[in-house]
């Protein structure tokens, strides 16, 4: 979900690795042990929670996280929970990082301090304010000088306890005087709207005819300020929650007696300390990504060049080759690239073309795939976008009874727990071994076309280039689908959307000698045995050790990358995309009765889209995917709750509340996605509902009035690939721009190899390049493409800083990364003067 600025699309993500948390403070009793787990919130909004680890005050969590932000945000925050005896989450600390200081934090591991929560310092939103100080005359003829506060609006105010019923009081303070006052409760809403005006006294009357009496009395006037809290109306005995506050010096009217502007919301100062205890430290790796993508055109020539690399000869000489050498990681380079070539669908001549150049380049087959190329990168992150329904439908059944079942599986003595029996782990293990190899198998007709098409050019490759080698065209493909695919699948679910948490240590203990199991089944190698480090996995092999096992690996191998298999046959075993808790209200079918709201399991396939009341149920509703006509968000203002979205259908409409934004814009998505290709999709909807016999948008009052508003669209119908074109290739020029130096540094290397031809100089060893004129070509093309890119990205901060009003609702005062922009754009515009 992008934010669109005259054209541009501005799109935002994080990719959050949860590591571990040390030293955390005891708890007060016998035990000393906690049970703790970790959230991850945008500002105060939680997003995601990791699972609990139970007993202890170093737990290890281990588990990724990747989002779309769908909102603007300032912090991102992690709160560390303690689960109590009565099942109570009680807060431990927490980790906030502000959103400008993220970037220095990029993609490293780093140990952040854990510090206190506190009630009065978790604030967000923000408050627009307007103030006045005007003379006014009275009666008798005196002149006093009043000011006029008027409360707007606020936005982004948190919810708490799962409510917002939000008052401002506005209160004047100066020398010996304290002068309070306050708006109206607005219910259920945390973007209230007050516009209530509030008039203080700020000099007092004298008399009219005394010329001096403004320039007397302006000390006085600056030594006041207003202030404004912000507060939740509670019905607890405890009293209101303060929710922020502003603390204003009527100075800001020195230069005009009028004054406007939106404001972010402050923690409150009530002069208490904190004792810096020490709360022990939590270790996280964060990447956030925030792209600037311009309308298509912009961006021809860069897509152009890399588009065609799969035809330039050698391919070493192609634009995407090239990104691979500059790149400090080959992973870095691929993703992007898969994306684009996917989305125009080119990744299998250009897969072909870089696989086929890295074997010929290969000495021994025994070696074959096994470095960290640009190649075997490329294929990971194809067979991970094309093949993650694969996967759903091949081993979820099996890895989700492995997680609920705690069979123990521990075959290495000096492991084996008290009571445990060694032949009874053993044979455990051995039959969860049987029957995922066996569903691997026999999956090969699910195989998508793509990975088959990939996988049949890697064959042909290696047993062309190794002829007296009968196996290579097997091992060629098993590097892939079991080494690099099936294996880490089994060995981490949670990573490929197998498990929603990393798994338990016994459950990934069982995983991980499952997955050295399969992982060597499928290598087909010469002696297994040996290639086991540990005795008792090699002794526990030769249970595997049977002709029908490498018969059934071969079988596989040859139906996956066979050039015969060309049937896109539909997979009649529904695949299912998302399942979760969400709230959905009543639909109506009775004519009487309330439609109040309810907490149902929601479970959407490629067939249709069901809740339950719980896990498990038999349906209450099911809705067939072709009956939905459209799948948008609903405004706050229906029903005073957020993160609401509406499934359209033909004659009702399914009103859903996600528990938080995110998860509101994955569902929204992927409904989207799979409905995509329905024929009688609608082109125009209702933003809000139809509420007291009319809709709350349009105001029409037939239920059945066609929609106000067009329906958002352009996703494709593809529901294994969501890509956007353009924003993957402002991710490719942004590894370009990155690393320029390096982009020159090559281009030096191929004007020495081709007026020397000679052997390369130490510094541009580095570089793979084959045909140095072609490669030279290449990099002139790309080094003037990027730079015209880049005018078109300085030209728009340019116009973007020249056009931004501090203050405004798009950058309140306060906002420190505004203030840190507006430096970094004086900066470089006296830099260009």
């Amino acid at each position: 979900m992008a934010v669109e600025e005259e054209g541009i699309r501005v799109f935002q993500s994080v990719k959050i690795k949860i590591g571990e948390a040390k030293n955390l403070p005891s708890y007060p009793g016998p035990n000393k042990m906690r049970d703790c787990f970790c959230t991850v919130n945008l500002d105060q909004e939680e997003v995601f929670r990791t699972k609990i680890v139970e007993k202890s005050l170093c737990p290890f969590y281990g588990e990724d996280f990747y989002c779309e932000i769908p909102r603007s945000f300032r912090h991102l925050s992690f709160y560390i929970f303690d689960r109590d005896v009565f099942r109570r989450d009680l807060i431990m600390g927490k980790v906030s990082i502000l959103k400008e200081d993220l970037q220095q934090y990029n993609n490293r591991d780093t140990w952040f301090q854990v510090q206190h929560v506190d009630a009065d310092s978790e604030v967000q939103g923000k408050v627009h304010l307007e103030l006045r100080l005007s003379e006014v005359i009275t009666d008798s003829g005196v002149i006093c000088h009043k000011l006029l506060t008027r409360v707007l609006e606020c936005q982004g105010l948190p919810i708490v306890n799962g409510q917002c019923d939000p008052y401002a009081t506005v209160t004047l303070l100066g020398p010996s005087r304290s002068e309070a006052k306050k708006t109206k409760v607005r219910k259920k809403t945390n973007n209230p709207q007050f516009d209530e005006v509030f008039y203080f006294e700020v000099t007092k009357p004298c008399s009219y005819n005394k010329k001096s009496h403004f320039e007397i009395e302006e000390d006085d006037v600056d030594k006041l300020e207003i202030r404004v809290d912000l507060w939740n109306a509670s019905n607890l005995k405890f009293g209101d929650e303060f929710l922020g506050e502003l603390k204003l010096p009527l100075k800001v009217l020195r230069q005009s007696s009028c004054h406007g502007a939106w404001y972010f919301l402050q923690p409150r100062d009530n002069g208490k300390s904190v004792k810096p205890d020490d709360l022990g430290s939590l270790r996280l790796n964060v990447v956030y990504t925030e792209d600037h993508v311009f309308p298509s055109e912009f961006y021809s020539p860069l897509r152009d060049l890399v588009l065609k690399s799969g035809d330039i000869e050698p391919v070493s000489a192609s634009a995407a080759h090239v990104l691979g050498e500059v790149c400090r990681e080959k992973q870095e380079a691929a993703i992007p690239l898969v994306r684009l070539f996917l989305h125009y669908g080119k990744i299998v001549p250009f897969i072909s073309a870089i696989a086929n150049a890295e074997v010929n380049r290969t000495q021994d087959p025994n070696t074959i795939f096994r470095g960290n190329s640009l190649t075997s990168k490329c294929i990971d992150e194809t067979m991970k976008l094309a093949g993650m329904h694969y996967l759903q439908v091949t081993l979820k059944p099996i890895i989700d009874e492995i997680c609920e079942a705690h069979k123990p599986c521990e075959i290495d003595p000096v492991k084996l727990k008290d009571g445990e029996n060694f032949e009874n782990n053993k044979e455990n293990l051995k039959n969860y071994v049987d029957r995922i190899f066996d569903v691997i198998t026999k999956s090969g007709v699910s195989c998508p076309t793509v990975m088959c098409d990939i996988f049949f050019s890697l064959r042909e490759s290696a047993a062309k280039r190794f002829q007296s080698d009968p196996d290579v065209r097997y091992t060629a493909v098993s590097s892939f689908i079991f080494l690099r695919f099936f294996a880490p699948a089994i060995l981490s679910p949670n990573l490929f959307q197998l498990s929603p948490h990393h798994p338990d240590p016994q459950t990934s203990r069982t995983l991980t000698l499952i997955s050295k199991t399969i992982q060597t089944l499928g290598s087909l190698s010469k002696s297994k045995s040996a290639s086991f480090k540990e005795n008792y996995m090699a002794a526990f092999y030769e249970n595997f050790n049977e002709q029908k096992y490498a018969d059934a690996v071969k079988n596989f191998l040859d139906l996956i990358s066979s050039s015969g298999r060309r049937d896109h046959k539909r997979i009649e075993q529904p695949i299912l995309l998302k399942e979760g808790f969400m709230i959905k209200r009543a639909q109506g079918r009775k004519r009487f009765g309330m439609k109040n709201f309810k907490k149902r399991w929601f479970r959407l396939t490629n067939h249709e889209f069901t809740y339950q009341r719980s896990k498990g149920d038999h349906p209450l509703c099911s809705i067939p995917i072709e009956n939905i006509l459209a799948v948008e968000k609903l405004e706050e203002e229906s029903f005073k709750m957020k993160n609401m979205f509406q499934v359209i259908q033909p004659v009702r409409t399914l009103y859903i509340q996600a528990n938080n934004c995110v998860e509101a814009k994955d569902w929204i998505d992927i409904l989207t996605k799979v409905s995509q290709c329905n024929k009688k999709r609608l082109t125009v909807y209702h933003p809000s509902a139809y509420l007291n016999a009319h809709w709350l948008c349009c105001k029409a009052t037939s239920e059945n009035a066609p929609g106000c508003t067009p329906c958002t669209g352009g996703l494709p119908a593809n529901i294994q690939l969501d890509i956007d074109g353009d924003r993957e290739t402002e991710r490719i020029y942004s590894l370009f721009i990155t690393y320029l130096c390096k982009l020159e540094k090559m281009q030096e290397a191929c004007g020495s190899k081709s007026v020397y031809d000679g052997p390369e100089q130490e510094e541009y060893s580095t570089f793979l390049i084959d045909d140095p004129r072609e490669t030279y070509k290449s990099l002139c093309h790309i080094i003037e493409a990027v730079k015209t890119l880049e005018q078109e990205h300085a030209q728009y901060r340019r116009d973007k800083f020249k056009k931004t009003k501090y203050g405004s609702q798009e950058h309140p005062i306060g906002d420190k990364s505004f203030q840190s922009y507006i430096r970094q754009q004086s900066e470089i515009s006296a830099h260009s003067i």
